[in-house]
């Protein structure tokens, strides 16, 4: 694949924070692909105390994209609309204010779910004493409305928003496949076929096939 680069040197000095477990890091990870940057992946556990974000998020989250200038960019909403501007190849999010509006209501949409499975993750490692039932299905109950979302705005098309790829694709997409990689009791291909159609699609995309999430 060819990679496009706005200087000989900037584009390929971009440095990305993340987990190959984050679902938020898949997503951004997801549209450097398709928008065919080049970048450095820096492999981060937030789980340890002096990982190397911290030095560029004070939330110590991730992922951040660092900037050959040092500039550090989070969260992943803030990289992907940046992410967009930087490569001419293939707009993710259109620039008409009511589709534009729609597809960043699509990643919404994922990002809650990925949310919600994150904090479900964290619940889990928490002392089984300290561990919160209320909280655990407050988590799943918003998983499953989503779902149930997602599934009724994308009917029978086949893309989220649109009749071509675009971020909330991207979005959602990342935010499917990490309930596959952890929660596959929510079944979701099982309850949604549209959505296992969906799923069949993105997941023939070389964007999607370069970053199968695994355990770190």
């Amino acid at each position: 694949m060819l990679y496009w680069r706005p200087t000989c040197a900037m584009v390929h000095e971009m440095k990305l924070y993340g987990s190959h477990s984050s679902p938020f890091a898949r997503k951004v990870r997801v549209v450097l692909s398709e928008k065919r940057l080049d970048y450095e992946f820096v492999p981060t556990d937030v789980a340890q105390a002096d990982h190397p974000a911290q030095a560029y998020n004070p939330l110590g989250k991730i992922p951040v994209l660092l900037l050959p200038d040092g500039t550090p960019v989070y969260d992943s909403a803030v990289i992907v609309e940046y992410l967009d501007t930087v490569s001419p190849v293939g707009r993710l999010i259109p620039e008409e204010a009511r589709p534009r509006m729609l597809v960043k209501r699509w990643e919404a949409l994922a990002d809650g779910v990925m949310e919600a499975a994150v904090l479900l993750i964290m619940e889990s490692r928490r002392a089984a004493e300290l561990r919160s039932s209320a909280v655990d299905a407050r988590q799943r109950g918003k998983v499953q409305r989503a779902l149930n979302q997602i599934a009724h705005d994308l009917g029978e098309r086949a893309h989220c928003c649109g009749d071509a790829f675009t971020l909330a694709d991207a979005a959602i997409g990342s935010a499917l496949f990490y309930l596959d990689f952890r929660f596959p009791e929510f079944a979701w291909r099982e309850q949604h076929a549209n959505l296992a159609r969906l799923a069949e699609r993105l997941e023939k995309r070389k964007s999607f096939e370069d970053t199968m999430p695994r355990a770190a």
